[in-house]
């Protein structure tokens, strides 16, 4: 693999959150649909619906190209099996484990609650299984091996150097780039990792004592005030940190666009420029948009108008009176007859003179 230092795709931190979501992924996907595309992959995993999301928008596009650096596990590692090849960092880690939920309850419960609660358990746990029978799956049809073979690794749940995961079969190379980040050991990713029930690798540990007493404290402090919140801690600490805006960095055509919260972002003339051209151009669709609309307010208002027109004349004509016609009185006698048809005057004139016949033989 040639050296790199820049990417399509730079997916790190939680996978589901705003720095590794499978929207953008989708969009610089399509981006460049017909290019080869290159990712930057540092994560510790996250949600496996957003992992499996990003390995099939991987495999659609066909061309994509993974790059793994620092410490890899769980979903991350299901995000690239889409990919159309797979490299690692040579002081890289790699881990894959069962899938797990957050579980958490605190409650006192009868007998019939407390069965309730282990139905729902059992349920879970149901599809957890099927959840880890997918995955690994996906690790064996990767590997070329046998998926029991990757349900006890997974089970197993330990970290794997870069040439183990080569040989696994996980990934198809593994680099030395000087620009690659190496595993780093903080506490706050030790206390992390076994949040999330994931072994701690060892590597060295770097510690900053008077920063870990802080994230220590502000990490009860969330506790406090989240007990039955789905997410760890330490994902509401990562979303409090930065602030990414998505929408900007797809109209700019830039992979990330972020900055830490309370704090202030530079923009060239250039990316100035481009932002200016496409709000004009959304006012420019917003005042068509709204010419349209007023045009089919018209146009609405002239058929309601005319809707009306034709009521008032409907309703003026049920109030005259019927058109006067001429009766044909086919009783005989001295009735009115319609004497302007020859041919009716001609029968009326015989059936009198049958009538008067018929009347002198009566005397």
């Amino acid at each position: 693999m040639a050296k790199r230092k820049s990417y399509h795709l730079y997916l790190k931190g939680y996978v589901g959150g705003w720095n590794f979501d499978s929207d953008y992924v989708d969009y610089i996907l399509n981006k460049y649909k017909d290019e080869e595309v290159h990712v930057l992959i540092n994560s510790l995993g996250g949600s496996v619906a957003t992992a499996l999301s990003v390995s099939a928008a991987f495999s659609r596009h066909g061309n994509v190209h993974v790059h793994y650096e620092g410490m890899n596990a769980s979903a991350a590692t299901i995000a690239s099996m889409g990919a159309k090849s797979i490299s690692i960092d040579r002081n890289a880690m790699y881990l894959v484990h069962k899938c797990s939920q957050f579980m958490f309850v605190w409650d006192q419960m009868n007998a019939d609650k407390l069965d309730e609660f282990i139905q729902e358990c059992e349920k879970t746990k149901k599809d957890l299984n099927k959840i880890d029978l997918t995955i690994a799956k996906g690790y064996a049809a990767r590997c070329k091996k046998d998926q029991a073979d990757l349900l006890a690794l997974m089970k197993e749940g330990g970290w794997l150097t870069a040439e183990e995961a080569l040989d696994w079969g996980f990934v198809n190379e593994v680099t030395d780039l000087p620009e690659d980040e190496k595993p780093v050991m903080t506490a706050e990713v030790k206390e992390f990792l076994a949040a999330e029930g994931i072994p701690v690798p060892d590597v060295p540990m770097e510690e900053d004592a008077d920063e870990r007493g802080l994230v220590s404290r502000l990490k009860e402090f969330l506790r406090g005030l989240y007990p039955n919140h789905s997410e760890t801690t330490n994902q509401v600490l990562g979303k409090m940190k930065k602030k990414a805006f998505t929408i900007l960095a797809a109209i700019l055509a830039l992979a990330t666009f972020e900055c830490e919260e309370g704090g202030s972002a530079e923009l060239t003339c250039d990316q100035l420029d481009t932002l200016e051209d496409h709000i004009n151009d959304l006012k420019g669709k917003l005042d068509e948009a709204n010419n349209t609309v007023a045009s089919r307010d018209q146009e609405i208002k002239k058929l309601k108008d005319d809707i009306a027109s034709k009521d008032a004349k409907i309703a003026e004509l049920g109030k005259k009176p019927a058109a006067d016609t001429k009766q044909v009185n086919n009783e005989g006698g001295d009735g009115p007859t319609d004497d302007t048809n020859p041919e009716l005057k001609s029968y009326c004139e015989e059936m009198a003179e049958a009538q008067k016949m018929l009347d002198n033989l009566k005397k």
